[in-house]
C-alpha cells in the first residue's frame, strides 16, 4: 500500500511521550529518534506493519499539520494501556522560491517534544505486518532510510515473544552511511543484537560515495544474495516485506526479477506471493 493514497480518519485519538532517545550517534549530521508514547484509549487498535496518521501544530495560516509514521514497536501486555514506538528522522524542506532551508514540521515538532507533552493522531493506516503462522517459513525484509521501523517490531516479535525463529530471516537495509544504520550502529543496537540469532542475517547496504543512490547499493546487495535468495523466492512459504520509500519498491523487483532469472519468471513468482498474502509492503 501507497501510504500517500491512504484515506483521512474523521476521530482523532491522542497519546502522551514516554521518552524519545537519539538512535545515531552524535557526529552523524542526522537526528534521528525512537519515540515512545502510550496511550490509554480502549478503542486504540493497532499491529505491526501499520501507521499512525499525525497531526501537529501547522504554520503560514495552517491549523494543523499532518503526517505518516510506520509503527516502530508496540506493547499491549498491559490491558489498560498501550504502548508503541515511532521512528522519526528530523527532517528540513527546501523552499523552491528562495532557496532558504526550513525545519520540516511534524519531524521537528515530534524530536522536539518533552515527556508527558502529548500528540494527536488517528489510525491505523495501511495493513500490517504479518508474522507466518509457520516457524519454519522464510522471512525476506527490505528496507531502507526509517523504513527499517516496522522491521524492528517485527524481528523483536519473532526472537523475542515467540521466542525463536526456525525459518531463515534475511534482512536487507540500505543507508547513505554507516553512522545512519538506525538500530544498527553504537548507538543503538536494536536490531544488532539478533546476530547471534541462528536463523537471522543482517545486509547493510551503504553507498559506496556521499549522494550516491542508497537504492543502487541495496539492490546491489540483495543481488550479491543471489543464490539464497533464489531458493527463498522459490519456497512457497517464504513471506517479503518492503518498507521505505516509493521508490525502493520497483528498485527491489528489478533486483528481485535478476535473481528470479528466466524472462517473465518473477511476474509469475510476484502473483503467487500477492495471491498467497505472503507480499506485504508500506510505502511512503
Amino acid at each position: 500500500m501507497t501510504l500517500t493514497d491512504a484515506p483521512v480518519a474523521a476521530s482523532q485519538l491522542s497519546a502522551a511521550l514516554v521518552s524519545s532517545a537519539r538512535i545515531t550517534p552524535a557526529e552523524s549530521p542526522e537526528d534521528v529518534r525512537h519515540l515512545v508514547f502510550e496511550t490509554h484509549d480502549p478503542s486504540f487498535d493497532i499491529r505491526l506493519g501499520q501507521c499512525l496518521r499525525l497531526r501537529v501544530p501547522g504554520r503560514y495560516g495552517q491549523a494543523w499539520h499532518e503526517r505518516l509514521y510506520s509503527l516502530a514497536d508496540l506493547d499491549v501486555s498491559d490491558p489498560e494501556r498501550t504502548e508503541f514506538a515511532l521512528l522519526v528522522r528530523r527532517c528540513h524542506e527546501i523552499d523552491d522560491f528562495n532557496g532558504e532551508r526550513h525545519p520540516g514540521v511534524a519531524s521537528n515538532y515530534l524530536c522536539d517534544l518533552k515527556p508527558g507533552e502529548r500528540i494527536e493522531f488517528s489510525g491505523p493506516v495501511g495493513h500490517p505486518f504479518p508474522v507466518p503462522p509457520d516457524r519454519h517459513s522464510p522471512m525476506i525484509m527490505i528496507g531502507m532510510g526509517t523504513g527499517i521501523a516496522p522491521f524492528r517490531g517485527l524481528v523483536r516479535r519473532i526472537y523475542e515473544t515467540l521466542g525463536r525463529w526456525d525459518g531463515p530471516v534475511r534482512l536487507f537495509y540500505g543507508a547513505r552511511s554507516g553512522l545512519e544504520m538506525l538500530y544498527m550502529n553504537e548507538q543503538n543496537t536494536d536490531i544488532a543484537q539478533y546476530y547471534d540469532e541462528a536463523s537471522f542475517k543482517a545486509f547493510q547496504a551503504v553507498s559506496p560515495r556521499p549522494h550516491l543512490s542508497v537504492l543502487s547499493a541495496l539492490g546491489r546487495s540483495v543481488e550479491d544474495n543471489a543464490a539464497e535468495l533464489r531458493s527463498l523466492l522459490e519456497d512457497k512459504r517464504t513471506h517479503v516485506y518492503i518498507a521505505g520509500p516509493e521508490a525502493l519498491k520497483s528498485g527491489t523487483e528489478v533486483a528481485l526479477a535478476r535473481i528470479a532469472g528466466a524472462p517473465g519468471r518473477w511476474a509469475l513468482l510476484r502473483q503467487t506471493f500477492i495471491a498467497g498474502g505472503r507480499w506485504h509492503e508500506v510505502l511512503y
